[in-house]
Order: structure tokens, then C-alpha cells, then sequence
């Protein structure tokens, strides 16, 4: 948790692989690419939800896979992977942000959910484009993510309403358009994100108001081609609880996902930086943006929620 948003955490673990390559002292190519690949392997163990993270791992290790001929040839091409994910994933942001923009009206009222890059610039791109808006964001109970979010909404010199994650419902008969984030988009255009999603993208589908979801093209999740499951991610009770409090309670058992997930049917528009697309769409940016083959995916892991 001390990164925070998908498209952080996969920088972070391309910039992390980036350093691991330059620190293996080796001149053994199967050492270097084992060395690697037991770096990604942790790296890929330590958020389950996120596919971010194990479609940036993809990316920069395939130049390994091909043909190099010395070690200082394959660390080279690894850099220049490492290096253009991390610069494609920048110019991402800011280019979703430039089309979702387009998407919010004058006179708006929009809801976000949690601390999505993605989601803020579309809302901040809209304001410095002059559109007249207000925004109501949620706590984000239990890590208070949308702390996060009404500061740099603030400082952008955006008006926001700060609200507890229960009140969404109550305001959504004001709110014209929902903008989130995501942290994997299924084959199906369905949207893993922040826990308390899903509740705010059915409370705007009974109130007609729109939903859009802000999400680079790398949080598309391949492996649901073949029907498997997104695993959630649930985290420790003492988020929730403190732990002095819950050992008074010998028969309560906290439960504490961090991630929900919205049917596509609740889903207007998802918004990626090749362009916006309805959710229905999703395989087609798996097919043709991630390169994914199916003889790569292999048999599906057991044991996902």
C-alpha cells in the first residue's frame, strides 16, 4: 500500500526490474534471465487484483525471449522495453485524460470513486479545457483513498463535496456522470475496481446517470479469455478493526476485500488512451493493443475468487 493506483504499481515494477537487471553480475544469458524472471515472480505475487502488473511484466520481458546474443545485448533490449512502458504509460494518462474530457458537459455534477490517475485527469483536463463542473468524491473507507483525491482535485482549483462511501446513494439523484477508474477490465468489458464500485455504478444505472471508466489499455485482463477469474484481493481485518478491538469479539470475523466488480451492463464508456470504447469491446484490445497469444495462457491457476 505504499503504492498506490495500478498504473503506479506497474511503473513501479518495471522501474524495479529495470534496477534488478543492471545490479545482475553475470555473463551467463539462462543466469540473467532466470535472475530476472525470479524477480518478476515476486514482484507478480504481491497484488493478486491489479492485471496491470502482470501485463507491464509481460511486456518488458518478452525481448528476453527472442534471440540475444551476450548478456549485455539482452540487459540493452530490456532497458528499451522498461524504458518505453514506462514513458507509454505517462503519455497514457494524459491522452485518456485528453479524451475523457470530451466526455464531461458543462454543468455537471460527476461522482469518483477512490484515487484513480486516470479518472483525475479526465476530470482535471476537462476543467483546464473551461468546462464548468463540481465533483463529489467518496472516503474510501478502510485506507481513505479519496483523501488523496480531494487534494488534488483541490489544488486543481476544482469545487468537491467529500462524502462517506454510504452516502453515494443519497447524492446520486444530483450527480449526472460517474467517472472510476480500474485496476483489470474482463473480456467481457466488466470492471475489477475499488471495492464500492460496483454499489455507486448500480445506484447511477437507477438513476440514469452515466458511467465511465478511465483505464490504460495494459488493465485489460487476457486470461479471462478463457473464463478464468480475476482473483480479488482481500486484505487483513486490522484495516477495519483494530486489532485490540476484535480480539473482545471472538465470534466476529472481519472481512475486508479491496476490490468489487461492476457488470459491463452498468458501464457506459471506457475510456483508454487508443480512443473510447463501449465495454462490449474489451477483446479488442486484448487482441490487438497486448499482443497476448492464446498458447501462452496455459492451464488456468485453481483456487480463484
Amino acid at each position: 500500500m505504499e503504492i498506490r493506483g495500478a498504473g503506479r504499481i506497474a511503473r513501479a515494477a518495471v522501474a524495479a526490474l529495470r534496477d534488478e537487471a543492471g545490479a545482475i553480475t553475470t555473463s551467463d544469458l539462462s543466469v540473467f534471465r532466470n535472475s530476472l524472471e525470479k524477480a518478476a515472480g515476486i514482484l507478480l505475487a504481491t497484488r493478486t487484483t491489479a492485471v496491470s502488473l502482470p501485463n507491464a511484466v509481460h511486456m518488458v520481458m518478452a525481448p528476453l525471449s527472442g534471440d540475444v546474443p551476450s548478456v549485455d545485448a539482452a540487459r540493452e533490449k530490456f532497458f528499451e522495453a522498461c524504458d518505453q512502458f514506462i514513458r507509454l504509460s505517462e503519455n497514457a494518462v494524459e491522452r485518456i485524460g485528453n479524451i475523457g474530457a470530451r466526455h464531461i458537459r458543462d454543468g455537471d455534477v460527476v461522482m469518483t470513486h477512490c484515487n484513480s490517475e486516470a479518472a483525475l485527469a479526465c476530470l482535471i483536463r476537462a476543467h483546464r479545457n473551461g468546462t464548468s463542473f463540481e465533483v463529489f468524491a467518496t472516503e474510501v473507507r478502510p485506507r481513505n483513498q479519496g483523501l488523496l483525491t480531494i487534494k488534488t482535485l483541490n489544488d486543481a482549483g476544482i469545487q468537491t463535496s467529500y462524502i462517506v462511501d454510504s452516502a453515494a446513494r443519497y447524492f446520486m439523484k444530483d450527480i449526472n456522470l460517474v467517472v472510476v477508474g480500474a485496476d483489470a477490465v474482463s473480456v467481457n468489458g466488466a470492471v475489477v475496481n475499488k471495492i464500492g464500485t460496483s454499489q455507486i455504478a448500480l445506484a447511477a444505472h437507477e438513476s440514469r446517470a452515466r458511467v465511465m471508466v478511465a483505464a490504460e489499455t495494459y488493465k485489460f485482463a487476457p486470461r479471462t479469455i478463457l473464463g478464468e477469474y480475476i482473483e480479488i484481493e482481500e486484505r487483513e481485518g486490522e484495516e477495519v478493526l483494530p486489532l485490540s478491538v476484535s480480539r473482545k469479539l471472538p465470534r466476529v470475523r472481519v472481512r475486508n476485500p479491496a476490490f468489487d466488480v461492476t457488470p459491463a451492463e452498468y458501464i457506459d464508456l471506457i475510456v483508454t488512451e487508443e480512443g473510447a470504447i463501449p465495454p462490449q469491446m474489451a477483446y479488442i484490445v486484448i487482441r490487438d493493443y497486448l499482443g497476448w497469444h492464446i498458447g501462452e495462457f496455459g492451464k488456468p491457476p485453481e483456487n480463484r475468487a
